[in-house]
């Protein structure tokens, strides 16, 4: 989309957001959003209308989310997670919190360098977590932005029911435009259903304590698949993107890739895993990559092939900096 045509559907959205006329609490789907709560979880209307009218529709948040780096060619998207601050920084973190994780690694079977890279690109190691307040990106993208409006409104439904269990006024979490929380960036639903309290100490703090952060990084992971020990994606040679596809999923038998006349890395591979070809942009043409399950289990982290290549080439380029530091 151009900029002229992100405008026109900017003004658009503004033209039918709550602030345009009714308090946002009385806006239709609103108060549809506030019954549906009430009877389907037990909510107090009053709390939520209370909380609804506190928050408020955000135009940057509307703007910001028609500018998605996913939409960069991946030679672009690279340089902006493989830098020399980023790589440096995650070596720092990791000689910090060194001891952490390793038993995150020893439970959870997910690389320290895996675990610290997802931190790098989301947050910077936790000091860029956003400063919206979550309340007003789930509120402004799940009432006025039509696109992905239910998506929203699922998340804002998640966030109340997280605020509710964690005993968290609804105003107080702060995170990315899109909602998005604390180091990780956990959406409302991923935080209720993979938040870790490593600690236990009762509480799962994704925004200040790192042992949480790093576990509940860990524990996504491993409850979308993830096998400890093996790579991630492996390099092929440029003429190998002719075997590429849109699919983000590693399920094709290694096998039937080799059958088919692809040329597999002298690497050593379990010769019973699945994978794809990944083809991207590079600067001087077709970038191929072996997609493996570890690859995959990344996109859905974020459902991007360029986000999880940055994750993995990342990882590595600290682990080696850590290595030669030692």
């Amino acid at each position: 989309m151009n900029a002229a045509a992100r405008c026109n559907l900017l003004a658009l959205v503004l033209a039918a957001a709550p602030a345009f006329g009714l308090p946002l609490a009385e806006y239709p789907e609103a108060r549809q959003f506030i019954d549906t709560m009430a009877a389907r979880h037990g909510l107090d209307r009053d709390t939520l209308t209370q909380a609804l009218e506190q928050a408020r529709i955000d135009a940057g948040i509307l703007k910001a989310i028609q500018r998605p780096a996913e939409g960069l060619p991946w030679h672009r998207y690279r340089k902006i997670f493989l830098t020399e601050e980023r790589i440096a920084g995650g070596v720092e973190f990791w000689r910090r919190h060194r001891r952490l994780l390793d038993q995150v690694a020893q439970k959870y079977g997910v690389p320290p360098e895996v675990v610290v890279a997802i931190l790098g690109v989301e947050t910077f190691y936790g000091t860029r977590t956003g400063g919206f307040r979550v309340l007003d990106a789930l509120a402004t993208l799940g009432f006025s932005y039509p696109r992905r409006a239910p998506f929203f409104r699922r998340e804002l439904e998640q966030f109340f029911l997280l605020t509710r269990e964690e005993r968290l006024p609804p105003t107080e979490p702060v995170g990315s435009y899109a909602g998005a929380m604390g180091w990780p960036q956990f959406m409302p639903s991923s935080y209720r259903r993979y938040a870790a309290d490593f600690d236990g100490d009762g509480k799962r703090d994704i925004w200040t304590n790192p042992a949480d952060v790093a576990a509940s990084v860990a524990n996504y992971f491993v409850e979308h698949g993830w096998r400890g020990g093996q790579p991630v994606a492996l390099p092929l040679p440029a003429e190998a993107a002719k075997f590429g596809d849109e699919t983000l999923e590693a399920k094709y038998p290694l096998a039937e890739l080799e059958a088919k006349g692809l040329k597999l890395p002298q690497q050593s591979i379990p010769k019973d895993l699945r994978g794809n070809v990944v083809v991207l942009d590079g600067e001087s043409g077709p970038e191929a990559w072996l997609g493996l399950p570890n690859f995959y289990v990344i996109t859905r982290y974020n459902r991007s092939r360029l986000y999880a290549m940055a994750v993995h080439q990342l990882s590595q380029a600290i682990r080696q900096r850590m290595e030669g530091a030692q």
